[in-house]
Order: structure tokens, then sequence, then C-alpha cells
């Protein structure tokens, strides 16, 4: 009976054979993920390949395209003259920029000086309150030690008769005026303590620009993007400078050789003479003032304000007379105004 129970228990033991076997299927499994994994980088690398094969193509139609109106007599001069007014445009759009830059970390800097003054004299007023406190509190626990001084000499100086009435109660005296002066002394070591704390608190942290700095930000960038337009106005090249930065070469036609040479000269002298001019800071403040009065935001919480609102351009002459005239240079992002502007 003993044998047939034997021959009938499961068998629990696995054999070196079997061992083998799972492990031949687990490792054709990994090489299968393994094997997969390769195929998808695979792919990967042929597209990133065929796009840059597309890049490289695009780049060399426009390379052959450009040499080829290199070579035309006709077209040689306008390619010349398309690069001078892009040149423009890269121009106006970096001074556009740099101008912003300034104009940020000019208020930035003004708001965390002024909040570090605010700071510093909350500080020190609270600083002034608690060294108050100390020196009165140091005062009271010298008139105690004054007073616990005058009680022992007169406790000291008692003969055998009086100290026997009188000295029971001169000693619960100055128990108690010592207990006061620990008291007090007390006090005054947590008074230091929160004066140091005072002392050594960190300043707060920067929290940016509110929404008002940001919007009168704004209005001074768009007062600098009228400024360079009515700059290169008269001779139209603001206008051809932008078109330039979104075209194409060999997409606009500007004439001929004398008609291209005399607009780089326009772009030059335009240019020079921009440079010579820096007196232009109370015409900035009075057109900004004027862009910042008819100025509409869709939100309380917006600063940069509707481009319909703010399309009139503001010509101000020495004098201070005011010529408006439409122009809506936010909503054609002349010289990547909308980039510069604070957000």
């Amino acid at each position: 009976m003993t044998s047939l129970t034997g021959l009938f228990k499961p068998q629990t033991e696995e054999t070196p054979d079997n061992d083998k076997l799972v492990d031949l299927f687990r490792n054709r499994a990994e090489l299968k993920k393994e094997f997969a994994a390769l195929r998808t980088e695979k792919y990967q690398l042929q597209d990133r390949i065929k796009q840059h094969e597309g890049a490289t193509a695009r780049v060399q139609q426009k390379m052959d395209h450009l040499e080829s109106l290199l070579l035309d007599r006709d077209w040689v001069h306008n390619v010349v003259a398309f690069y001078q007014l892009r040149r423009l445009a890269a121009h106006c759009s970096a001074k556009l920029t740099r101008f912003s830059e300034q104009l940020k970390q000019q208020r930035e800097q003004r708001m965390q000086s002024k909040a570090m003054s605010e700071w510093n004299s909350q500080r020190d007023v609270q600083v002034a309150e608690i060294e108050r406190l100390i020196n009165e509190r140091r005062l009271k626990t010298q008139l105690l030690e004054d007073q616990l001084q005058s009680v022992r000499h007169n406790f000291l100086t008692l003969n055998g008769v009086a100290k026997m009435f009188r000295g029971r109660n001169l000693e619960e005296e100055i128990d108690g005026i010592v207990r006061q002066i620990e008291l007090s002394q007390a006090k005054e070591t947590d008074l230091l303590s929160t004066l140091e704390n005072i002392q050594n608190e960190a300043p707060p942290d920067h929290q940016g620009l509110d929404d008002a700095t940001k919007r009168s930000i704004n209005f001074m960038i768009l007062a600098f993007v009228q400024q360079l337009y009515l700059h290169f106005e008269d001779d139209n090249l603001a206008a051809m400078a932008k078109e330039a930065s979104e075209k194409s070469v060999g997409a606009i036609n500007y004439g001929t050789k004398y008609e291209c040479d005399e607009i780089i000269e326009r772009i030059e002298k335009r240019w020079d003479s921009m440079e010579s001019v820096t007196d232009f800071a109370d015409i900035m403040q009075t057109r900004s003032k004027l862009i910042a009065d008819h100025a509409r935001f869709r939100s309380d919480t917006d600063v940069v304000p509707v481009s319909s609102t703010v399309a009139t351009l503001y010509a101000i002459d020495a004098n201070g007379l005011v010529r408006e005239k439409d122009a809506n240079l936010l909503g054609d992002n002349y010289f990547g105004v909308a980039k510069a502007l604070s957000r």
C-alpha cells in the first residue's frame, strides 16, 4: 500500500532538463524584446535621416536659387537691397529687444529696491521696539538689585531683638525680590533671543513685477516701436524691411540697379541719423501716456493690450504737436514687438 501511495504522489522536484528549458524560453523572450526595441530605434533613426536629408535638400534648393539670382544681371542688385532691408529689420528688432530687456531690469531693480527699503524700515522699527523693551527690562532689573542690596543691608544690621521680630519678614522680602530678578532676567533673555531672530531674518524673495508695472513697461515698449517705425516711415523703409523679413529672396523686385542703390543709401542715412538721436525721452513719455489712455485689455489680469486699441500712431514734433495716424504695429508685429512685450 505504501508503494502505491508513493507511486501516485505528485513530483515536486524539478529536473535539470526542465530548468534549462525554462531558461531557454526566458532568454528567447528577452531576445525578442531587445530585437523589437532595436527595430523601433532603427525606424526612428531612418526617420531622422529622412528629415535631415529633406532639410539639407531645402537648404541646397535655397542656395541654388540664390546663386541663380546672383548670376542674373537684372536681379543681383535686388538681392543686395533685399538683404540690406532684412538687416535693417534685424537691427530694429535687436534694438527693440535690448530696450525691452533694459526697461524690465530697471523696473525690477526699482521694485526690489523699494521692497528692500520697506522691509528694512519695518525691521528697524521692530528692532527699536525690542531694544526699548530690553533697556526697560534692564533698568527694572537694576532697580530690583538695588532694592535687594538695601534689604539685605537692613537684614544684616539687625540686632538680636529686632532680628527676632523683623528678620523673618525681611528674609521673605529678600526671597521675593530674588524671584522678581530671576523673572526679569528671563524676560530679558527672551527679548534678546527675539532681537537676534529679527536681525538674522533673511530678506523676502523678489516677487517679480506686478500687472500694473508690466502694463506700464508695455506702453513704453509700444512707444519705442512707434519711434522706430516713424524714423523709417518717410522713405517707406519700415514697411519694406518688414516685408523683406517675412518673404524669401527673389520674391520682391525693387527695380533697377539705380533704384536698389537708392534704397541702400536711404537705409544707411536713416540708420546713421537714428543712432545720433538720443534726446527723445520726453517724447517717449508723452507717447506712452497717450497709448495708455486708449489701451484696453481683455481682462483685468491681462498685461498686453488688445492690438486694435493701440493701433494709433502718435508722431510728436519738437514743439509737442501731436499728429495721429492709423498703424497697427502690434497687430502686424513690427520688428517682433509681440515677443518683446512683458508677459
